[in-house]
């Protein structure tokens, strides 16, 4: 007589063809990873046409105004929305010499050198930050961090600014807003993101911190460094409030000063005034003209740093 040993019965259905889950019971998977729906897909294209259109339409009439002639813009009462004959004109006599010219050198001199500045001093404190062994990182990391909730003030940072003697000059624009404590955080994230085991390694072969730095740490960190970049860059390129603080002489002003003196007090640029009285230009297509060339800069740079946004500042800020 054999003997008939039990065996556990094993469940040879496929995954595919179990049963659904009835209505009381949890979906197969979250609801923000289901497939949208035809009616889902069509509202958030009209949602996202409504917002693009609502960021491009204001732009066009900016950049149709600056390139129409004096004519069209009197006929059409102000802001050209469609264009009629295209004039190079306000452009023409904007960078031909004169104020404009000089404050827009202005601006991109102070750009480029506050953005090296800024992304050294940065790069060298989130670095050090990162770095466990550093002597007082944790007490330096909270005295930084002490500084975005807490702030001296306008006129003790005034007072400080001209007892330094840096009144009535350029370093005025770049050193009071050089560093960004929400910049170094997020690249102190982004390296302490970074092998240890490669900086280990690094260190048996005989190699320093600067070494490190440069050919290890910063080559793995592309992405947020592009984006902090951009950032400072934009920074740098926007800011008018510390011109209209620290510099008294009118030769001295960055091109968003002289954007704020055409939109808001109404004044034509040195050199211009006489082209407007004539009729050869516009006042109008004056003011339009500065800011395209205000909003040029970022919106080129833009495109080329918006594929490192995701890898560069979700992660830093995330594993920071």
């Amino acid at each position: 007589m054999t003997s008939v040993m039990w065996e556990p019965r094993q469940d040879t259905e496929p995954a595919q063809q179990q049963k659904a889950p009835r209505w009381w019971q949890a979906p197969p998977r979250p609801a923000w990873e289901e497939e949208p729906s035809k009616a889902g897909l069509a509202g958030k294209a009209i949602a996202l046409s409504f917002a693009c259109l609502a960021v491009v339409f204001p732009l066009w009439i900016v950049v149709v105004t600056s390139l129409s002639s004096r004519k069209t813009i009197d006929e059409a009462g102000g802001l050209v929305m469609v264009p009629k004959g295209i004039t190079f004109i306000a452009y023409q006599e904007l960078l031909s010499g004169g104020q404009v010219t000089r404050a827009a050198i202005i601006s991109i001199l102070v750009t480029l050198v506050g953005t090296a500045f800024s992304m050294m001093v940065s790069v060298l404190c989130a670095y050090g930050l990162s770095r466990s062994e550093s002597l007082g990182h944790r007490w330096i990391l909270m005295t930084l961090l002490a500084t975005m909730f807490f702030s001296a003030g306008l006129i003790p940072t005034y007072l400080l600014v001209q007892s330094l003697g840096l009144t009535d000059t350029y370093l005025a624009l770049i050193l009071p807003s050089a560093i960004s404590v929400f910049n170094i955080l997020v690249l102190r994230g982004f390296f302490m993101g970074i092998s240890q085991e490669l900086i280990d390694s690094a260190r048996i072969d005989g190699a320093g911190d600067l070494r490190i730095l440069w050919r290890i740490v910063m080559p793995l960190s592309r992405a947020v460094l592009a984006v902090i970049t951009l950032f400072y860059a934009v920074g740098y390129w926007s800011a008018w409030f510390n011109a209209s603080l620290y510099l008294n002489e009118q030769d001295m002003m960055p091109l968003q000063n002289v954007m704020i003196q055409l939109v808001q007090r109404q004044e034509a640029p040195v050199g211009l005034g006489q082209a407007i009285k004539t009729g050869q230009l516009s006042g109008l297509a004056i003011q339009m003209a500065v800011m395209v060339m205000a909003l040029l800069p970022v919106a080129v740079l833009s495109p080329f740093v918006q594929k490192h946004f995701k890898k560069g500042m979700l992660t830093g800020a995330v594993k920071g």
